[in-house]
């Protein structure tokens, strides 16, 4: 009789045992997939990025000197979603991909500044109170950044609205939370951070209230700037006849909507006279030259929720000379697929340990087990 029951467990044994060794399998292979497209693949991807060279030798008459380069980082439209428009699962990914490659590209990268071009939420136009605390709460999050990097962002129309919708308190309170300031300088570099939506006022191309912020700015910088400043603001202005974009051509920028008028462009540049624009809003990469001499670059966004591939900018920059590089973002379909593929493996190997497919492995075996036989 003893017999007879060790022979009955070691029966019901041999499907316990294959169980246990297909959940397992399952286990490892899930998570071996969530851990390369959730955390490796952006190390993988940025890992390829590197800082643009930049000359760093300046001469002043007969003397050569060494400049201090600058590090910084560029990117855009954000877009954190809200409470009205935004599904959590929605909110979930966007924001995770977000943290994620900020976050690995921090680490990697190292860079001294980092600019938000504009649109950081999606929602901030007509956001209640309660509804903005928890955007902020989540954005100061996802970019978290150590004290000795700098994070400046500038609102966009998304943020605080189109000029039609704009008033004091939206403003109010995005710069309670990022600050009010427009002339940021650093190693003998000038930042002038504009607000574009201000300056489309209805019939009065550059608003008056502006107009006069912009005008003290510019002499400030008049007053104590290296002779090479850098400027940059929120809304591109790829339009008109000297719009030549990299990767996206035809592409239909409103004026006075998508891009500032010709006049207000006209006066920044004149009162300003950058050396470079750096501006958000469009989504996409786009280059315009003023005049035929001053490059405006706009900044693709940051967000999966508005481009499969997004970038950002690295620019090394001193007071004399910069360079300009595009950083690529791992790609949504290329996850997607990814995921898909596994799924699809996770299915074979589940049939083959049921019994109802046959395994490719060893289908393959036994055939050439019978080729050795004969």
């Amino acid at each position: 009789m003893a017999m007879i029951e060790v022979g009955f467990e070691r029966q019901n044994f041999h499907p316990l045992k294959r169980k246990s060794a297909l959940l397992l399998k399952l286990i490892a292979v899930v998570f071996a997939v969530l851990l390369f497209c959730e955390f490796l693949i952006y190390y993988l991807v940025i890992f390829q990025c590197n800082w643009p060279e930049v000359k760093t030798t300046a001469y002043d008459g007969e003397q050569a000197s060494r400049e201090p380069v600058l590090k910084a980082m560029f990117l855009a439209d954000t877009h954190l979603l809200g409470e009205f428009l935004g599904h959590w699962l929605d909110k979930l990914r966007r924001e995770w991909q977000m943290e994620r490659a900020f976050q690995t590209a921090l680490w990697l990268l190292q860079p001294e500044v980092v600019f938000i071009l504009g649109d950081v939420f999606d929602e901030g136009k007509w956001s209640t109170p309660e509804a903005w605390a928890d955007d902020v709460e989540r954005f100061q999050k996802m970019f978290r950044h150590p004290s000795h990097v700098q994070l400046k962002v500038v609102a966009g129309n998304h943020d605080i609205g189109f000029h039609y919708e704009m008033n004091t308190y939206k403003v109010e309170r995005f710069e309670k939370v990022f600050s009010s300031e427009r002339l940021f300088s650093w190693k003998g570099i000038n930042f002038v951070m504009v607000n574009s939506v201000a300056l489309n006022g209805d019939g009065c191309g550059i608003c008056s209230e502006a107009e006069a912020e912009l005008i003290e700015v510019s002499h400030r910088l008049n007053c104590s700037r290296e002779h090479y400043p850098l400027y940059r603001r929120s809304d591109a202005n790829c339009s008109g006849d000297d719009a030549a974009p990299p990767e996206e051509r035809d592409i239909p920028f409103k004026e006075n909507y998508d891009v500032l008028s010709r006049e207000a462009s006209q006066k920044l540049l004149w009162w300003l006279q950058p050396r470079l624009v750096l501006s958000g809003h469009t989504h996409s990469a786009c280059e315009v030259h003023h005049g035929g001499r001053v490059p405006e670059l706009s900044v693709p966004s940051f967000s999966w929720r508005n481009r499969n591939n997004p970038s950002f900018i690295m620019g090394s920059i001193t007071p004399t000379d910069y360079a300009l590089s595009k950083c690529y973002l791992p790609r949504e379909d290329v996850v997607l697929v990814i995921y898909c593929g596994a799924v699809g493996f996770l299915v074979v190997l589940t049939l083959s340990h049921l019994g109802l497919l046959a395994s490719p492995f060893l289908s393959g075996l036994n055939l050439l087990r019978k080729r050795k036989t004969r």
